[in-house]
């Protein structure tokens, strides 16, 4: 199915360059950085949810008008992830530099004039805003029967609502310093639940059949592991390893993100070691050497952060599980989502 799901975007992204042609070169630079971006990596992971959740509701396998709809979904993470990349000021992403520093270098390399890092925020913007507005373009235009467009569409137009206002609570708990537990839960839950794996699932039954049984329980199994999957994140930003991750080891540190795990370190440290915790509220959003996020990895572990992540990762994805051999579903569906959510909470990357 991924290669399937690669291979619409491939030829989704051809045409469209093909028809764009006529605004001129300068553009063809940006449409093949899209292409790059689209194309050069990435799991797949939300259109495999639309897969599973059409597989869940009908027999077969899905036409290729349905899995361009399922492809749109990586074209609005393309968008999510080229602006976060902005909103971080990420030097890199999947082992390669980031849309603002690749069009910041082609600034420089042609000699322009101003700010190369202007440019480069600047065209980095208009290559998501273009991901996202192709996105739309496949959704609305979707060969469907008029009765699964009309389903179709509330569940696209819940995605992109809540994925801007998961990531404007992020920026929120980070200029306010935000601590709880709660509040970092709720971003996690908006900002990468909802569009990873619960409203994906609803989008592919949606396109299917009508059935408000199944999208309430694929609402509950989604947004219990789609949380696992961005506490694995958040584990990986700190622990992972950048030749696998594709991205700095401490990433999260030194841009202040407000993390579950970083907010659970500080809470248990408040509770065990005093100057920890202190350490931690002033390093977060610093300028971090790369000895300093050694460093604070061991305080985070020392305090039983890290195993609190790991535990709440567990808990989260047993009780999807639980959610899931409930559901109303056939015993194939149950199998690959099953499959599906151990690949997404266990992992290196």
């Amino acid at each position: 199915m991924t290669g399937a799901i690669t291979e619409q975007l491939r030829r989704y992204l051809h045409d469209r360059h093909a028809q764009t042609a006529y605004i001129g070169a300068d553009y063809d630079v940006l449409i093949g950085a899209l292409e790059d971006f689209v194309l050069g990596g990435g799991k797949r992971l939300r259109p495999a949810f639309a897969y599973w959740g059409w597989r869940s509701v009908a027999t077969g396998e899905p036409e290729p008008e349905v899995l361009l709809l399922f492809s749109a979904l990586e074209l609005l993470h393309a968008c999510a992830l080229v602006h976060d990349d902005v909103i971080d000021d990420s030097s890199t992403r999947r082992g390669k530099p980031t849309a603002h520093v690749r069009f910041a270098a082609l600034h420089r390399d042609r000699g322009w004039r101003g700010s190369p890092e202007r440019f480069g925020t600047s065209a980095a913007i208009l290559l998501g805003d273009l991901a996202l507005a192709w996105a739309d373009d496949i959704v609305f235009g979707a060969a469907l029967p008029p009765d699964a467009r009309g389903r179709v569409q509330p569940v696209w137009a819940d995605i992109r609502t809540e994925v801007l206002g998961g990531q404007y609570l992020d920026i929120v708990a980070e200029n306010s310093g935000a601590e709880s537990i709660a509040s970092a839960m709720n971003v996690d839950t908006f900002k990468t639940a909802c569009y990873t794996v619960a409203r994906p699932l609803q989008l592919g039954v949606a396109a299917a059949a009508d059935r408000p049984d199944v999208q309430a329980a694929f609402k509950e199994f989604g947004t219990d592991l789609g949380v696992a999957f961005q506490l694995r994140d958040d584990v990986l930003g700190v622990f992972g390893d950048p030749a696998v991750t594709g991205k700095p080891s401490g990433d999260d540190l030194r841009s202040g993100k407000r993390t579950v795990l970083l907010a659970e370190a500080v809470e248990l440290a408040d509770k065990s070691d005093p100057l920890a915790a202190n350490r931690l509220r002033s390093s977060i959003g610093a300028q971090l050497t790369d000895a300093q996020v050694a460093e604070l990895r061991d305080v985070i572990e020392s305090v039983g952060a890290l195993a609190a992540a790991e535990h709440r990762i567990a808990a989260l994805t047993e009780r999807a599980l639980g959610t899931l051999a409930a559901a109303p579903i056939n015993a194939a569906a149950k199998a690959g989502l099953a499959e599906l959510a151990r690949m997404a909470t266990n992992r290196s990357a």
